[in-house]
Parts: C-alpha cells; sequence; structure tokens
C-alpha cells in the first residue's frame, strides 16, 4: 500500500512539472518571438543560398563532365583544334566582360535603357501584387463557397473579372518592355560595334591580317541579337521569381508563422538529402554507357574499314561473335541503369510529389488547427479561405524556388554570348594598338624579326619606300628591301608575275597593311585613289556609283552638278546610261546590271570626279577598246594625276615614265621606261623565242636526213 500510495503521489507532480516546463517555454518564446522570427527568416534565406549553390553546382559538374566524353577518343568527329578551345565558364571574367557590355548598353542615369529597366522592375513588382491579391481573392471565392454566401460568390467573381483587367495589362506591358529592352541593348551594341567595325579600316585588318575572329559577321548580327535577347529575358527570369519568393514567403511567415515554414523547409532539405545520397550515380553510369556505345560503333567502323582482309580470312563468324559481344555488353549496362531508374524513380516521386506535397498540406493547415498571433479565424469559411490562399502562395513560392535553381542554363547561355562578343571587342582594341596574330605558313617561320619590326610613316608630297619588305598575306618576305619613288606628273608602271608583291605594295600605299620596315613617305589617304580590276559598285543611285563613297551632300559641297557628272560620262563614253528609267535616280544591282567594261569606265569616272593626286590603276582597262583607254589615260594625265599603273598590256607603256619590275624572286629593277625602244626589245624577244622553239623541229629534221 505504502508503495502505490507513493507512485499515485509522483505521478501528477511529473506532469504537473511538465506542463510549467512547456509553459514557461511557450511565454518566453512568445515574449521574444520577433527576434526568433529574424533569426528564422535569415536562416531560411542562408539555407535557401546554399540550395541554389548546390543546384547550380551539380548542374555545372555534369555540363563538365559532358564536355569531358565528348572529348573521348570514338565520341566525337571534331579535330584536334577544338580542345584548344576555350571554356566558357561563369567566373571573375564573365563578370568583367558582361560589366563591360552594360556599360555599353546602358550608358548612363539618363539613358532609355535604364528608364526602361525601371519601368520593367516596376511592372514586376506590380505583377507579383497583383498575383498576391488573386491568391486572396482565390481563397475568399471558396470560403463563399463553402458558407453557401451566394451574393459574396458573385461579387468575388466581379472583382476577379475586374482585376483581369491591370493583371492583363501588365502582362502585356512586361513582354512588351522585354522585347523593348533586347532591341534597346542590340541597337545600342550594334552601334558601337558598327562605329569600331568601320574605324581605322579594322574590318579589312579583322579578316585579312588576324586569324582570331572567323566570322565577325555572324558575332556583329545573330550573336549580338542573341546576346541582347538573352540579356533581357534572364533580367526577367530572375527578378520576377527573387522578388515572389521574398513576397510570397514574407506572407507565408505571417500567416501560418515562420516556425512552420522553417521547419518545412528544414525537413524537404533533410528529406533532399537523404534523397542525393541514397540516388545512384547515373552520371558515371551515363559516361559508361557513351564509352561501351563508342566501343561498339568503333568495331563497326573496323569491320567496314578492314572488310576486304575480314573476308579474304573468312573470319566473318569471330567478327559476329566479337560484334555481339560488344553488343550485350552494352545492353546488360543499360539494363542496369533501368533498374536502378526504376528505384530512383519510385523514391523520387514519393518524397516530391507526396512527401513534400503533403508537408506543404500541413503548413497551410497550422493556422486551422494552431492559433496564430495577429490572426482569428472563427469559422468553417475563414478557415477554408486560409488554407486555399496559403496554398496557392506556397505553390507560387515552389515555382519561383524551381526558376532559380535551374537559371543556370540561361546564365550559361548569357556567358557564351558575352564571351563571343567580348572576344570580338578585345580583338578590335588589339588590332587598332597594332597588335596583329595570324597563322603563318612554314616557310615564313623564320621571318619573326621582320614581321614584328615596324617601319616609319610620314606624310609627303611624293611617294618614296626606302628599305621597305614587301610581306605577302602568309607571312612571306617577297621583297627584302624595296626603294622606288615616284614624284608628281611622273607616271610609273608596275609589272612582274603574280605573288611578286605589286597587291602588297598598293595595300601598304592605300594603310591597310602595317609597314614591316624602312620608312615609307606618301600623301595622306585622301590623295591616292585604287581602282582595281573589278571595280566595287555599292548599293544605291546611279549617281552614288559616280561619287562613291562621297554623299549627295559632299557632292554639293565640291559645287559639282549632274551636268559636270554627265560630262564625265561623255569622257569614257558611257553617257548613254543615264537613258534609263530614273535617270540619276535609278536604283539597281549595278554588279549584275552593268558589264565588265562599263563597270570599268564607271570606276575611270569616279576617279575622274574626285581628281586625287595619285592614283592606283590594277589592270582597270582590261576589258575595255584602245580608244576608251588613250581617252581615259589622256584625261587622267590632263587632270594632273599621277597614274601607278598594273598592267601587262603594251599599249599603256607609253604612258608612263618608269618602270618597277619583279622578277618574281625577290629582286627588282626600278627605272626609267623608254616605250619605243622596250617594245622594239620585246618584239626581238618574241621572235627569238619563236625560232628556238623551231630548234627541235629542225634538228629532227637534220638527223632524219643523215640516217
Amino acid at each position: 500500500m505504502a508503495i502505490q500510495s507513493k507512485i499515485t503521489f509522483t505521478a501528477p507532480t511529473s506532469e504537473k512539472s511538465v506542463k510549467e516546463l512547456i509553459t514557461v517555454l511557450t511565454d518566453l518564446y512568445l515574449k521574444n518571438r520577433t527576434r526568433v522570427s529574424r533569426a528564422v527568416y535569415l536562416t531560411l534565406f542562408v539555407a535557401l543560398l546554399g540550395r541554389i549553390y548546390h543546384a547550380i553546382s551539380e548542374q555545372k559538374a555534369a555540363a563538365i563532365q559532358q564536355v569531358e566524353l565528348l572529348r573521348r577518343p570514338g565520341t566525337t568527329s571534331k579535330d584536334d583544334n577544338t580542345k584548344t578551345r576555350k571554356r566558357v565558364e561563369i567566373n571573375r571574367e564573365f563578370f568583367r566582360n558582361l560589366l563591360r557590355l552594360l556599360k555599353i548598353v546602358i550608358p548612363g542615369w539618363r539613358s532609355k535603357e535604364l528608364r526602361l529597366l525601371i519601368s520593367h522592375s516596376v511592372f514586376l513588382v506590380v505583377r507579383t501584387l497583383i498575383s498576391l491579391y488573386v491568391a486572396e481573392l482565390d481563397g475568399k471565392l471558396v470560403s463563399s463557397l463553402v458558407r453557401g454566401k451566394g451574393k459574396a460568390f458573385f461579387k468575388g467573381i466581379i472583382w476577379w473579372m475586374v482585376v483581369a483587367i491591370p493583371a492583363t495589362f501588365t502582362n502585356s506591358m512586361l513582354s512588351y518592355h522585354q522585347c523593348k529592352l533586347a532591341l534597346q541593348y542590340r541597337t545600342r551594341l550594334t552601334s558601337y560595334l558598327h562605329n569600331r567595325y568601320l574605324q581605322n579600316m579594322t574590318f579589312y585588318s579583322l579578316s585579312a591580317l588576324d586569324d582570331r575572329i572567323k566570322n565577325a559577321d555572324q558575332l556583329i548580327t545573330v550573336d549580338v541579337s542573341r546576346f541582347s535577347n538573352s540579356l533581357a529575358e534572364l533580367y526577367s527570369n530572375l527578378a520576377k521569381p527573387i522578388l515572389d519568393m521574398i513576397i510570397y514567403n514574407y506572407s507565408l511567415s505571417r500567416s501560418v508563422g515562420g516556425e512552420g515554414l522553417f521547419m518545412m523547409s528544414l525537413l524537404v532539405q533533410i528529406s533532399a538529402n537523404v534523397m542525393r545520397a541514397l540516388t545512384p550515380p547515373f552520371g558515371k553510369y551515363v559516361a559508361v554507357e557513351a564509352r561501351l556505345e563508342g566501343e561498339f560503333r568503333f568495331q563497326h567502323s573496323r569491320l567496314i574499314d578492314n572488310s576486304e582482309e575480314i573476308a579474304l580470312y573468312h573470319g566473318h563468324e569471330t567478327e559476329k561473335d566479337s560484334l555481339d559481344k560488344g553488343y550485350f555488353t552494352l545492353i546488360k549496362h543499360v539494363n542496369r541503369i533501368l533498374r536502378r531508374r526504376l528505384y530512383h524513380g519510385v523514391m523520387e516521386d514519393f518524397v516530391i510529389k507526396y512527401f513534400w506535397g503533403a508537408l506543404g498540406l500541413m503548413l497551410c493547415s497550422v493556422p486551422v488547427f494552431f492559433k496564430i498571433p495577429g490572426q482569428a479565424l472563427r469559422g468553417m469559411g475563414d478557415r477554408t479561405e486560409s488554407f486555399v490562399t496559403n496554398r496557392r502562395m506556397l505553390l507560387s513560392s515552389s515555382d519561383a524556388f524551381g526558376r532559380i535553381m535551374f537559371s543556370y542554363k540561361e546564365i550559361t547561355e548569357l556567358a557564351g554570348y558575352t564571351s563571343r562578343v567580348s572576344s570580338l571587342l578585345s580583338v578590335m582594341d588589339s588590332i587598332q594598338a597594332g597588335h596583329f596574330e595570324k597563322a603563318l605558313v612554314s616557310s615564313a617561320s623564320g621571318n619573326a624579326a621582320i614581321l614584328n619590326g615596324r617601319g616609319d610613316v610620314t606624310e609627303s608630297s611624293e611617294i618614296e619606300f626606302t628599305n621597305v619588305p614587301i610581306v605577302s598575306p602568309n607571312g612571306d618576305v617577297l621583297v627584302e628591301k624595296l626603294n622606288f619613288s615616284v614624284k608628281p606628273g611622273k607616271h610609273l608602271l608596275i609589272v612582274g608575275p603574280n605573288g611578286c608583291g605589286k597587291s602588297s605594295l598598293f595595300r601598304i600605299l592605300g594603310g591597310l597593311w602595317p609597314v614591316y620596315g624602312g620608312i615609307v613617305r606618301k600623301p595622306p589617304y585622301g590623295d591616292i585613289f585604287y581602282i582595281p580590276q573589278r571595280p566595287y559598285l555599292s548599293r544605291g543611285s546611279l549617281r552614288q556609283q559616280i561619287i562613291y563613297p562621297d554623299g549627295i551632300r559632299e557632292m554639293r559641297d565640291k559645287h559639282v552638278s549632274d551636268d559636270d557628272l554627265l560630262q564625265t560620262l561623255r569622257t569614257v563614253d558611257i553617257q548613254n546610261i543615264v537613258d534609263r528609267p530614273h535617270g540619276w535616280d535609278a536604283e539597281e544591282e549595278w554588279r549584275d546590271v552593268l558589264s565588265g567594261g562599263l563597270q570599268q569606265r564607271v570606276a575611270m569616272a569616279r576617279l575622274f570626279y574626285h581628281k586625287p593626286k595619285y592614283a592606283i590603276l590594277d589592270e582597270c582597262t582590261s576589258s575595255v577598246t584602245l580608244e576608251i583607254e588613250k581617252a581615259m589615260y589622256d584625261n587622267a594625265k590632263a587632270l594632273g594625276i599621277t597614274l601607278m599603273t598594273v598592267s601587262h598590256r603594251r599599249s599603256l607603256w607609253r604612258y608612263h615614265d618608269d618602270i618597277l619590275q619583279f622578277d618574281g624572286q625577290g629582286n627588282y629593277i626600278f627605272t626609267q621606261l623608254d616605250a619605243e625602244k622596250r617594245l622594239k626589245l620585246e618584239d626581238e624577244k618574241e621572235e627569238l623565242e619563236l625560232q628556238l622553239r623551231a630548234v627541235p623541229d629542225l634538228e629532227r629534221r637534220l638527223q632524219e636526213l643523215t640516217t
């Protein structure tokens, strides 16, 4: 009895002490609830950052592993040059390049782009607030249904339709702002690139003197557009989910308490870690599968490559056994992966769809079963309203969290476009600083000293080359030291075989190529005009073909009228091309409309319009008659233009005073030209060559007669 009385005496005391402890802890928590909530929010924020970081790291590791798989033998058909290609990463260099491009597309605080960005941000906030109100309105509609209040329900429907007006307008404005931002970004970047690309002959140097950029046209047209769209989309796809998570989680914490939100996040994190620990190494399985696929494909390739030898040895049965073995090894591994995916799929579906779904239901039901400070749920309708609203906010917050986690792909795409556009800017900076990188032929490897050197270019009224090396596009030194001069009024004829350095000489005069040594004295660019064998005809009117690269305003400033242009056309006997519909304002694809001879006459008319001090004529009369050729050269001399002609036509010799002749072996002759004497020597040379060609026939005939 004593023992029994003792037991009945101590049990109530123990229960009372536990209740008192719970009461004390509850009072302590309620007194410090604000501090605890802040700590909970901070912990949730840190956990969120950690979760996002791990998700991005996993996707990044998977991308790296895929790249490594492609690099293995038998998995790719690309050559070894792709292995040295720079891999795009989200690192400090990416952010530095992105910041440089952002300074271009958003040039200042008062720019239109920044105003659009601020307006876009405002509409993002408005859309999130409208979504929050729609969640509350959804809860009220369900509450009205549960309570059976038809009037309140239809009133809610009316409000639903009213809210649809600003909601649809906000969604349309968001799409408009995103497209407008992308268009403004592209406009700014394209304008900036055009200014740099068409400055100081960069467009030519980029293609002819440097190998780092292979497709500048695609970079400026396609990649700039993709970068602009990606940048505009990424802001919406990141800013909206981040804003949604902040607002929805704050509203959820007020409705269900920060404690419930923290507990749910903790359980989700624990279950995710358990699921990750139980997940099979699918990355390793895929790597093995890719290796087995490669081996199986290689066996078939080897069978095709050695089909004749195998057929002669009658080894088809052995090869069949080898192929079957490779195939069944692959299938065995694939079946193993399928079984692992089955077990993992069951676990993943259970955890994500049902366990996490049950946690969400429990979180949304907290205000129904527990009293939350600041809330008073009096009836079934209030509880239903609270549950539906909380559930909708929880789903929206979860969706925003998922979009943030899987935004790594979009950031990677932006990094790729950023890298390509930034590389174009960097190469243009390097070229404008005088640095070029070009793959040279093997014979040019010993010319590094010459190629790394630079000569001096000074402005003068005459053209003079002093110890200037002439270099080919591949880096071969065609002439080690070239010396010649052209004084005003002294016309120069340049002859030589193909590849001897004539074009390189003209490119140096035009400022297209660097001077690798020596001294070049030449007039400014505006005093030298170049006419190739096939002249360039621009898009535009007939008038623009004559005055190119001038425009109509420059033509008027020179006090040149259409009648003056017509007189220029009469000089080359093509005045009839104006007698077409719209006359001078006619626009055609002139390269297709005009014949080769007419194009060369248009080019000479262009020369007579500009009236430069020096003209470089590169086989520019090859398609015209001798009469027109004479008229062209006589008129050019009458205008005071000093001519430098490249041609093999003897009819042009009499129009020149000096000759620069290359032999194609690195040697040259610069001397005065006596046209008549040279013509006689050429005739004698041809006669002797003709006689020499007849010598073998004469010797053979003589041998026949003596035998």
